[in-house]
């Protein structure tokens, strides 16, 4: 079985409510591997705001010299097509196009031999914990509190809300309002968005330390390490990082450095479901749990696999399914705090059709070919 033929489609998903900063859609770029049996996986990537067009320039122009009439195995393909675009670099959009091929590879290999992805992969549990989320810090402190109110008649013992305001007083009002309204059984974790730098972070964990936060994500900005590591001994806080580390190499770099407690790899963002899988085997083996980043749908799959999950996010109206662009159920399950999969062949993710186009993209122009 070789590939014959590769497509890409690029959608619009406007948001529901804008999240803080304008963020008013996201965009997702649908890919489908055919190969010469006609068997064939769906794969994407997704992004806000930023890069659709981009990612879909790559699959379209790019990717298929390093795809064509070789054989459907992700770990091989996903090596090959990561070095057939290392000009471009090894993260941001060009792991994003990457990783819509590489879910395609993975949803193919699981339909082939008649297994769900979860089966396919390996199962390790058969439900996950799941955390209510949303993009908040623009939310006035009523409207906050409704949120949680709905997070909790759904189950969720366990919710995040964002930090980072211009006044630490005023996070410090709404953690207090949330914990309050939680109680002290359930598990708060905070979110800012890297939006601090090193003397505020420290001022406002300090603050904020008293209402026991589970974790703190991303409380500088991603890649600074050094500043990490001076915040990591001014505050018991444990730190979950990852939604903007790219590569296994600044995983393991977090890790080692000591500033990464709950790993939060996004599927999308790291390339996909391989790279996804080593960096969770790695951080594993550092007694990191993993709590993907956003993508429920997929994310809960992968969870179910990993030596060590944590829980996944169950984002307030941000879903694949929340946003319209799928046609049908999923077959993931998130109840009662619990996220579950049981999607039949491959990953259960079928795409709607009559998905709005991103503007500039003739909807009609696919590139294919046959090796």
């Amino acid at each position: 079985m070789r590939i014959a033929e590769v497509t890409a489609q690029a959608y619009r998903l406007p948001l529901h409510r804008a999240w803080d900063g304008g963020v008013d859609r996201n965009d997702i770029v649908v890919t489908r591997v055919v190969t010469d049996t006609g068997a064939v996986g769906t794969g994407f990537a997704w992004t806000p705001l930023i890069g659709a067009r981009a990612v879909l320039a790559l699959l379209r122009d790019d990717c298929p010299a390093a795809l064509l009439g070789r054989s459907p195995a992700p770990g091989p393909r996903w090596d090959d097509l990561r070095w057939h675009l290392r000009e471009a670099g090894y993260g941001g959009l060009t792991a994003m196009a990457v990783a819509a091929v590489d879910i395609a590879l993975w949803d193919l290999a699981a339909r082939t031999v008649g297994a769900s992805l979860v089966e396919h992969i390996g199962r390790r549990r058969d439900s996950v914990g799941a955390y209510g989320s949303g993009v908040n810090l623009d939310y006035e402190l009523d409207e906050l509190r409704e949120q949680v109110r709905g997070w909790l008649a759904a189950g969720h013992r366990a919710v995040k809300i964002k930090v980072g305001s211009a006044d630490v007083e005023r996070d410090v009002e709404r953690v207090a309002a949330v914990r309050e309204l939680i109680g002290d059984d359930r598990l708060l974790m905070l979110d800012a968005n890297q939006r601090w730098d090193l003397p505020t972070a420290v001022r406002a964990l300090k603050a904020l330390a008293r209402f026991d936060p589970y974790f703190i994500e991303e409380p500088l900005p991603a890649e600074d390490l050094g500043a990490h590591v001076r915040l990591r001994a001014r505050t018991p806080i444990p730190f979950a990082i990852g939604e903007n580390l790219r590569t296994a190499a600044e995983f393991r770099a977090a890790v080692d450095a000591g500033v990464c407690d709950v790993a939060q790899p996004n599927a999308v963002r790291v390339g996909g479901v391989t790279p996804f899988l080593r960096i969770a085997r790695e951080v594993a083996g550092a007694g990191v749990p993993v709590a993907p980043h956003l993508l429920p749908e997929l994310s809960t799959q992968l969870a179910l696999c990993v030596p060590r999950a944590s829980m996944v996010e169950d984002i307030d109206r941000g879903s694949l399914a929340a946003l319209g662009a799928l046609d049908g159920p999923s077959g993931v399950l998130v109840e009662s705090g619990s996220a579950s999969a049981d999607t039949g062949p491959g990953h259960g993710l079928r795409f709607a059709s009559g998905l709005a186009p991103v503007p500039g993209d003739d909807p009609l122009a696919v590139l294919s070919g046959t090796g």
